[in-house]
C-alpha cells in the first residue's frame, strides 16, 4: 500500500463528512487534503483508543518528532510521507501541525471546560487550525478567508460537541462549558447519566445558536474572489449545518443517540453545493 493509498483508506474508513468535499477537487489538491485529514485521524485515534494516558502521551511525543523529521524531509510514517510534498508545495507551517497535537493533548489531560473561552482554545487547536491548513491547500488570496476558515472550524467543532454529547459522556467527558450548565440549571451528573430534561433541551438550543453564529460569521468573511477555490469548505459547511439542523429538528436526542446524515444525503448536499457555487462563479466572471 502506497502512502497515498494508506491516507485514502484512513479517511474513507472513518466515514467522515469531509470525504464528500474532497470528491470535486483536482487530483493534486485531493491528495494533499486527504493526507492532512489522515494525519488528523492518526492523532485523534491516539486519544480515542489509548486508555493509558502515559501511552497516549508517548505516542503524541513520537508524532511531534515525526513532524520535525517531516519538515527536515525525512518522514517515516505513511501519512507523513504523503504530507511531505503538500507541505512544500502549499507552504504549510510546521507550527500549525504541532498546534493540532497540542489540542489532542488537551483531550488526554482535560475532561471538563469551565468556560467557553477555555473551550474555544481547544476548538481552535483541533478544528480552526485544520481549517486554516485546508484553506491554504484549497487556495485563497484575500486574508479575510483565513477568518472564514477559523470561524468555520469553530462551527464544525461545536457541531461535533453537540452531536456527540452522549458518546463523550460515556467516556466521562463533558465539552459543554460548565458555566453554561450552571446558567441553565443542568448538573454534570445529568449528562453523565443521560438524564436530560427541559433544562438540558434549553442548553442544547443555546449551544446550537452559538454554533450557528460561527457559521454566519464565517460566511461573512468569505469574499467573492475566493468562493470558487473554497468550494470544498462550503460543501463541508453545508453538510455540517444540515447535521446541526437535523439534531435540532429531532429535539436534541444527543444523550441517547448520535444523529447523522446518510452517505447518500451527504453526497447529494455536496453535489448541490458544488453545482450552485460553480453557477455563482460563472455569473460573477
Amino acid at each position: 500500500m502506497t502512502p497515498d493509498e494508506y491516507c485514502t483508506h484512513k479517511v474513507g474508513s472513518a466515514g467522515s463528512s469531509f470525504y464528500y468535499s474532497f470528491l470535486f477537487l483536482s487530483r493534486a489538491k485531493r491528495r494533499a487534503i486527504t493526507a492532512l485529514y489522515a494525519f488528523c485521524r492518526e492523532i485523534d485515534d491516539i486519544v480515542d483508543e489509548c486508555s493509558d494516558a502515559q501511552v497516549a502521551h508517548t505516542k503524541l511525543a513520537w508524532w511531534r518528532e515525526e513532524i520535525d523529521r517531516t519538515f527536515r524531509g525525512q518522514p517515516n510514517h505513511p501519512v507523513s510521507r504523503a504530507l511531505n510534498p503538500a507541505i512544500e508545495h502549499y507552504g504549510l507551517p510546521r507550527a500549525q501541525f504541532l498546534e493540532i497535537i497540542d489540542g489532542m493533548q488537551m483531550d488526554i489531560e482535560q475532561t471538563r471546560y469551565a468556560s467557553f473561552a477555555e473551550l474555544k482554545v481547544y476548538c481552535h487547536r483541533v478544528a480552526s487550525v485544520v481549517g486554516l491548513l485546508s484553506a491554504a491547500i484549497f487556495g485563497y488570496r484575500n486574508e479575510r478567508t483565513a477568518a472564514f476558515a477559523r470561524n468555520l472550524g469553530l462551527a464544525f467543532q461545536l457541531t461535533n460537541i453537540i452531536r456527540d454529547v452522549g458518546e463523550d459522556a460515556r467516556r466521562n467527558r463533558i465539552y459543554l462549558p460548565l458555566e453554561d450548565l450552571l446558567h441553565f440549571g443542568v448538573e454534570p451528573m445529568e449528562i453523565l447519566t443521560g438524564q436530560g430534561g427541559a433544562n438540558f433541551h434549553a442548553l442544547m438550543e443555546f449551544e446550537a445558536q452559538r454554533a450557528g453564529r460561527f457559521y454566519e460569521e464565517a460566511m461573512q468573511n468569505l469574499v467573492v474572489d475566493d468562493r470558487a477555490d473554497q468550494i470544498p469548505s462550503l460543501i463541508m459547511a453545508a453538510i455540517y449545518r444540515a447535521t446541526l439542523d437535523e439534531i435540532g429538528a429531532a429535539n436534541y436526542p444527543v444523550l441517547r443517540a448520535r444523529v447523522s446524515l446518510t452517505p447518500l444525503r451527504k453526497f447529494w448536499i455536496a453535489w448541490k453545493t458544488q453545482r450552485r457555487e460553480l453557477r455563482l462563479a460563472k455569473g460573477a466572471a
